[in-house]
């Protein structure tokens, strides 16, 4: 069975979530206090694996407790309401019992309640089929065939009770009828279902795998009924986890078999745990067995005593696992634990609630990992998460939102919604979307130049003049900014380090096209000495211009600038900014600050001005630049120029 839609109703916060699909994995993102827990708590009750029950005090909305009677009458109060989808091996279970096409449907809808140790199942039969299969089955003809196909299925009984000289056929009929509980046909197909339905497992609490474990004491607990603690459990398991168990490594009668053992299991794990941890490779995992030491502490201070002791090659350093950082102990704890539990439930859908937040980002992102490739596929796994980086960017349709719900009335008073769990991810607040936006920035940064050559530039309208620039250059069959290149705007020359900094490492190819200004010359200096770049990547405006200062505008001749910046605003007439008006005495070496400072003159019904408008303006009219004219030619070498010199630090095709 497939659990493809839920509702949570009278948990906790959960006042009615809404229906909600679920997939192979669903990812519950929302703040602290949303609900996400109820949800999964809710769930959990369905089919729990562990000894777990609802509790009306604990669990029913605190106040709304003493309306109960009121609100729920002489019944319960439903909880966890599922939608499953039967598999083609599942739906003929139930019709070579009822008979082919006895289903009406592939879905069945699973429902709890407090107080009872029993769901409410909604499943559709076909009673007609069921009665011509029954009859057919057990070879009812003649008459008798004729009257029953005529009556209806819950008249069967009686109907056979009453009939005089019934045929053995026919009693046949109503003794499997009667083997059905309470002779109905959905109780008969609910109990037929009833053994498919995965068990839940849900987990909150992640213990920690102890160290090492003393076989005296294993064997002590044991006889004395004594219960053993969580952290031995996983080591047991752990050791499972690589195809060996004490009582294997205590039956070895020889030192080489013993360490043939230790050592083959301590291999396996290693490659099974370091697939999926990547925050340190030079690490390998040791399982021994060694006689404990009368100093030691107890109890393991006699006997034989089992260690997992991690290798750090880079430091040539061995020391027990306890002794590793918490965040390496609870995500190799967390892969034992799950490799066990597949064996012991192998296809429960699977709770967790706030995984890994003892692990750095990235090991989160292991950790997802390893849930995609190793429980995905034998399990349907919900999650809860406020962590970006536990957030399946890729798997966005799996993403749920959960917020508690408080709206306003009409005199500004709160009205208590509760928990909404929705795919609608737009209608939610920015804190509730906080972890899914965080993620998707990261991932947006991150994958904008993995396996591109990327050039930095100061902000949009320098991509636009270099695009436009380019694309006139190459009509003319000269060269222009080589297609490789990705252009991205850094936002100023002091934030050039900090961009290439975040992406250093990545086999990124960067370089940067700044523009220069006074004070800038020790930052470019800083630039090219920082190794971060190579220091022929970073190139200024004013290498291209000639100028002591210069921006990207600069590139263009002051008439052909003027023009532009009068067509992007409509300046005409004595309105229109000259030529001369950049190269006249007193005027700013910057054509774009010269710019500025003219149009604080203009008169207010001017707009102001920015850096982009007339970037835009020229997208818009590149038909400017394709004139054969003194002030377009000397603009395009300018831009020929920069182009030659950035494309050569791209790597040989």
């Amino acid at each position: 069975m497939e659990l493809i839609r839920a509702r949570v109703r009278n948990f906790r916060s959960a006042e009615d979530t809404g229906w909600f699909d679920i997939g192979q994995l669903t990812c519950l993102v929302g703040k602290n206090e949303a609900g996400k827990t109820a949800v999964l708590s809710a769930l959990h009750g369905i089919n729990p694996t562990a000894d777990f029950s609802y509790d009306k005090i604990r669990d029913y909305p605190r106040r709304h407790l003493v309306r109960y009677k009121e609100r729920h009458g002489d019944g319960e109060a439903r909880v966890a309401a599922t939608v499953w989808k039967l598999s083609e091996a599942e739906k003929l279970v139930v019709e070579n019992v009822l008979g082919e096409g006895s289903l009406t449907s592939d879905t069945i809808e699973i429902e709890s309640e407090y107080e009872s140790t029993t769901n409410y199942w909604t499943i559709g039969i076909n009673e007609l089929v069921v009665a011509k299969h029954l009859l057919a089955k057990h070879g009812v003809v003649g008459e008798e065939l004729t009257k029953f196909e005529e009556i209806s299925f819950d008249k069967f009984v009686t109907e056979i009770d009453s009939t005089e000289g019934a045929s053995e056929a026919l009693l046949a009929v109503k003794e499997e009828i009667a083997s059905y509980r309470k002779g109905r046909t959905t109780l008969k197909a609910i109990d037929l279902l009833s053994v498919k339905v995965p068990k839940f497992f849900y987990t909150s609490h992640y213990d920690r795998m102890s160290g090492e474990i003393s076989i005296v004491k294993l064997q002590d607990d044991k006889q004395h009924g004594r219960p053993m603690s969580p952290g031995d459990q996983i080591f047991l398991d752990f050791l499972e986890y690589a195809g060996t168990s004490i009582e294997e490594l205590k039956a070895s009668t020889r030192l080489e078999d013993l360490k043939a053992k230790c050592q083959g299991a301590s291999n396996d794990i290693t490659d099974e745990i370091f697939e999926f941890w990547s925050q340190n490779d030079a690490l390998a995992v040791n399982i021994e067995l060694a006689q404990g030491l009368r100093d030691d502490p107890p109890p393991f201070n006699s006997g034989t005593v089992a260690k997992i002791r991690i290798n750090n090659s880079n430091h040539k350093v061995d020391v027990p696992l306890s002794e590793r950082s918490a965040g390496f102990v609870w995500f190799f704890s967390f892969l034992a634990q799950f490799k066990q539990m597949r064996k012991k439930a192998p296809n429960a859908v699977i709770l967790l609630d706030e995984p890994g937040l003892t692990l750095h980002g990235k090991a989160q992102a292991d950790l997802l990992r390893y849930i995609i490739e190793r429980l995905l596929p034998q399990h349907q796994v919900i999650y809860s998460t406020h962590s970006p980086f536990m957030v399946p960017v890729d798997r966005l349709e799996d993403v749920r939102v959960v917020e508690d719900v408080v709206e306003r009335d009409e005199r500004n008073r709160p009205v208590v919604k509760g928990t909404k769990v929705s795919a609608d991810v737009l209608t939610v607040d920015k804190d509730t979307l906080f972890p899914l936006q965080a993620h998707l920035g990261y991932e947006v940064t991150q994958s904008l130049f993995v396996g591109a050559n990327t050039l930095l530039v100061e902000g949009p309208s320098d991509i636009l003049y270099l695009q436009v620039a380019s694309h006139a250059l190459k009509a003319r069959k000269r060269e222009g900014l080589d297609s490789r290149w990705t252009m991205c705007p850094s936002g100023g020359i002091d934030k050039v380090q900090s961009f290439a900094s975040l992406f250093a490492g990545k086999g990124v190819n960067i370089a940067a096209l700044c523009d220069y200004g006074n004070g800038d010359k020790s930052k470019v200096q800083r630039l090219r000495t920082s190794q971060i770049l190579k220091s022929e990547g970073i190139l200024v405006a004013t290498d291209f211009t000639g100028k002591d200062e210069s921006d990207i505008e600069d590139f263009f001749s002051p008439r052909l600038f003027a023009e532009i910046v009068n067509g992007a605003y409509g300046l005409k007439g004595k309105g229109a900014i000259k030529a001369d008006a950049f190269t006249q005495d007193g005027a700013l070496v910057r054509q774009v600050k010269q710019t500025e400072a003219l149009f604080n003159l203009m008169d207010a019904s001017v707009p102001a001005f920015d850096h982009f408008t007339p970037a835009s303006w020229l997208l818009n009219n590149q038909d400017l630049l394709s004139k054969d004219s003194q002030e377009v030619n000397e603009s395009l070498d300018r831009f020929e120029r920069a182009f030659k010199a950035v494309n050569a630090l791209l790597p040989a095709k």
